[in-house]
């Protein structure tokens, strides 16, 4: 295996378990590594830190173990085994009630730059790493073995960056972007990541057995996946128990779903018995699949609505207020560089949102930036309540499921920041 010396002072972080190592931290004159080369790293002294896999960027080498396990099918196979118990510990797994759920959470399950989203039976891999990339059929097999019958097919998602240096633009569904120019320019939650082909292979395709039915359950909803061409793995799992609470919330009041993609806060809210639910996206693809996931749970029911726009466009030309106002906007800072004009952004969104909420109705606002920490989000609410004019109180902090972890280490994992606000 190949190996990695750090610089003196370097192994810090390391020894705080921390899974990143940034290309800084690596002595001159170290030799030279392919993207996703396994790698052994050791103190400028001579310890073995750990292994992992190593990558040409800012963070140079993401650690597996640090225990000095080499990466392979036993090592994933302890992985999967681990990450799967949680999930039955945690009534998704086995469930009767729902079928869909986050097997693998990269750094929060162990194995960075990897992401396992279950659907019913297909299991949806994405890599964010070459060296995730290289082990993806080590990967799926040992998966099969974990999972056993419950498992019918392996789907996999190639890396961005492998489907682009393919040529392949692909036509993934796209959530809504936001025009209004005052945004920051990143901020859309689409975005092309198809397949393509590198050195004559596929990148993207069934590993394991073929296309089965998508049609999942989520707490006794039914909601259409479309893995092989929307946005990350076909759906947000992260948002589930957050769907749930806004349908507690639901009873007879009117909800605006903004950047509501495939209309699974709409869904909960007439679940709920809400009087009216209106879902807006700015792609047309999206708003369709919101309307099919309708009538999969409701057939005709007149109380939902969709529409195709961009969301500032939307405010500025709709006047009416709601019981209940969700924002799921995209992730506006893709990067650190990013974070300013995202903060401007979020403050911009909810500031309008916050104008649409009738009195004492209740707000969902949420961010799944990564760089954005707690702070910085609740800060720029804090800014668009100001700008609001309105009284305003929170009444729960949300965030991501225990279906997608956090290490304490790896606080950078704690991506989903959520605030339920009622307003005066």
């Amino acid at each position: 295996m190949n190996k990695i010396t750090l610089k003196p002072g370097k192994e810090q972080s390391v020894n705080r378990f921390h899974p990143w190592i940034f290309s800084g931290a690596i002595r001159a004159g170290e030799g030279r590594f392919e993207d996703g080369d396994p790698v052994e790293v050791y103190s400028s002294s001579g310890r073995l830190l750990g292994t992992g896999h190593y990558h040409s960027g800012s963070i140079a080498v993401r650690l597996i173990s640090t225990a000095g396990d080499k990466p392979g099918r036993r090592l994933w196979s302890e992985r999967l085994e681990r990450a799967l118990l949680l999930r039955k510990e945690c009534g998704l797994a086995g469930s009767d009630h729902t079928n869909a759920f986050r097997l693998v959470n990269a750094e929060g399950d162990g194995m960075p730059g990897m992401i396992i989203d279950f659907y019913n039976g297909t299991a949806v891999m994405q890599a964010h790493t070459a060296g995730m990339h290289r082990v993806r059929e080590q990967v799926a097999a040992e998966l099969c073995n974990v999972m056993g019958g419950s498992l019918r097919a392996v789907y996999y998602r190639g890396p961005k960056g492998l489907a682009k240096q393919a040529g392949d633009p692909g036509a993934p569904l796209q959530s809504s972007a936001i025009t209004d120019t005052s945004a920051s320019p990143s901020a859309v939650k689409g975005g092309r990541e198809a397949a393509g082909t590198v050195d004559g292979k596929k990148i993207t395709g069934y590993l394991i057995g073929n296309r089965g039915d998508n049609t999942v359950t989520e707490y006794g909803n039914l909601f259409a996946v479309d893995w092989e061409r929307g946005q990350k793995t076909g759906f947000f799992l992260d948002q589930r128990e957050n769907r749930r609470l806004l349908g507690y919330y639901s009873g007879g009041k009117t909800v605006l779903n903004m950047f509501g993609y495939t209309g699974g806060f709409s869904v909960y809210a007439l679940r709920g018995g809400a009087s009216e639910a209106v879902t807006v996206d700015s792609s047309a693809g999206a708003v369709e699949m919101a309307e099919h996931n309708m009538r999969l749970n409701f057939e005709k029911d007149k109380r939902h609505s969709a529409v195709c726009a961009d969301v500032f466009d939307y405010f500025r030309g709709n006047n009416k207020k709601y019981d209940l106002v969700i924002l799921d906007p995209p992730a506006f800072a893709k990067g650190l560089r990013a974070v300013r004009n995202a903060l401007q952004a979020y403050k911009r969104v909810n500031t309008k949102a916050l104008e649409k909420v009738g009195y004492g109705g209740k707000l969902f606002t949420f961010s799944c930036s990564q760089v954005i920490s707690k702070e910085q989000f609740r800060q720029a609410v804090y800014s668009a309540a100001i700008n609001s004019g309105r009284e305003v109180r929170i009444l729960h902090q949300l965030a991501q499921p225990a279906d997608h972890p956090v290490s304490i280490y790896h606080p950078e994992g704690e991506y989903l920041k959520g605030l339920v606000l009622q307003v005066f």
